[in-house]
């Protein structure tokens, strides 16, 4: 077998054969599309909001220098186009990155996967290691802190816990690495020509210290990735045990070995269950405009 192969990295020949990634074990399409619109909106918002008060200070140029916005652009990014998918499912019984080449599809699952780890580390980082009594001097500083650095991680709790997304691949985990790496790069040419650190512990003086930091929080993210994963392992074995989400054996709609045709013929969950008795029958043309028979 390859080292990589598009199966490897979760994308079949047809992608998300069962719905898992616009679909949850507790709410309907709808409500979950819903859901996570405010996801979308509220990150949007908080973005938005700290650019402004940066620029207003004369720090707009070193927005970006931060790892904690990156992410959160990421969780905005990644949120707002589920709530998207999540929506044509709910309203068409189909969502049209299952057509989409599988680049897309593979960069969604990258996506997704840092949505789910990224976010926790930026949590643990900041209040084990940065935090302090400027976190809450001004009301400000008290919400944005609580909105980058701890609603960041509910966030992520959502769609660990509470959405049909299957578990990330492992393949995952050595381009998470690339990512973090590649941030130090960000970090020092913000300091070659800002002049300052975007952290602290990554100023090369510290000499042991900043190998230590920095192969510690690599370590960190195989550690959450690993945990995260397993807990979506039981997360799904829940749902599936409990009726809200069949099996691959079940005979899933547009199983792994089946094309998708121009015209066919496929069955909505029943909402918040994933039980197809008893559902509608959609028949799609795979442009978004569907019949219920």
């Amino acid at each position: 077998m390859p080292l990589f192969s598009w199966a490897h990295f979760g994308v079949e020949h047809t992608f998300d054969p069962q719905y898992k990634f616009v679909s949850s074990p507790l709410f309907s399409p709808s409500v979950l599309a819903g859901l996570r619109s405010l996801v979308a909106l509220y990150s949007l918002c908080t973005i938005c909001t700290v650019l402004g008060f940066d620029v207003a200070a004369g720090d707009g140029k070193s927005f970006l220098s931060y790892f904690t916005l990156l992410s959160l652009v990421g969780l905005c990014a990644y949120y707002c186009a589920a709530a998207v998918q999540t929506f044509f499912y709910a309203r068409y019984g189909r969502y049209p990155l299952r057509r989409w080449p599988r680049l897309l599809q593979g960069l969604h699952v990258l996506l997704q996967s840092t949505v789910i780890v990224f976010p926790i580390i930026v949590t643990i980082v900041y209040w084990a290691l940065l935090s302090s009594g400027e976190s809450f001097s001004t009301t400000y500083n008290s919400w944005a802190n609580i909105s980058q650095h701890a609603l960041n991680s509910v966030y992520a709790l959502f769609e660990i816990l509470l959405t049909n997304a299957p578990p990330a691949p492992w393949l995952a985990v050595p381009l998470q690495i690339v990512l973090l790496a590649g941030y130090l790069g960000v970090a020092y040419i913000t300091h070659a020509t800002q002049g300052f650190y975007t952290y602290s512990f990554l100023d090369p003086a510290k000499g042991p210290i900043l190998a230590a930091y920095i192969i510690g929080i690599a370590a960190g993210d195989i550690l959450v990735f690993t945990l995260v994963r397993g807990v979506v392992a039981l997360r799904q074995r829940w749902a599936i045990r409990s009726g809200r989400l069949r099996s691959a054996s079940d005979g899933e709609v547009g199983g792994a070995g089946e094309a998708i045709d121009e015209w066919e013929e496929i069955e909505r969950p029943v909402m918040g269950s994933g039980k197809t008795e008893g559902a509608p029958r959609v028949i799609d043309s795979g442009v978004g405009e569907g019949e219920v028979v």
